[in-house]
């Protein structure tokens, strides 16, 4: 019996290139997925960072609690600067039209309010806190993504 390379004892013939590329392949890519994870330092997701817990006072005429502006974070006051100037707003969705669906705010007719972007530090995204400004003048701070509403006393 003649073998040729690569044959086996059984007899049979294995093509090794058609093998050895696919082997190959998954190696280098658990290489590299192992050497991403511990060259960035950290195998976990980053943690967010923590919303400022701001106590709510008294609820306004519309029943939601209030704040004070001085009782912003830095960067709500910025924002409502930025409302009042007409902008440039940091982020392509400033301005566009709030839809109420969780039904937090009082009732009004669509394109009655307006969402702004609060920037959060440490956020790759746009992050949790926004302002809703309504047409009448009246103004709500949200820093849970609009599970809940405080309107802003001025």
């Amino acid at each position: 019996m003649n073998q040729e390379p690569g044959d086996r004892m059984n007899g049979t013939k294995r093509n090794f290139r058609t093998f050895t590329p696919p082997l190959l392949m998954a190696v280098i890519l658990l290489a590299l997925a192992l050497f991403g994870l511990s060259a960035c330092g950290q195998t976990t997701a980053p943690e967010a960072p923590r919303a400022e817990i701001i106590p709510p006072s008294q609820p306004a005429g519309d029943g939601l609690p209030e704040i004070a502006l001085e009782d912003l974070p830095r960067e709500a006051r910025r924002t409502l600067d930025l409302i009042r100037t007409g902008g440039p707003f940091p982020y392509s969705r400033d301005g566009t039209v709030f839809g109420n669906r969780e039904r937090l705010l009082p009732a009004k007719e669509r394109g009655y309010y307006r969402e702004y972007t609060v920037v959060t530090p440490g956020s790759r995204d746009r992050g949790a806190r926004r302002i809703v400004a309504g047409a009448g003048g009246e103004r709500y701070y949200t820093d849970d993504h609009y599970d809940s509403f405080r309107r802003i006393r001025e």
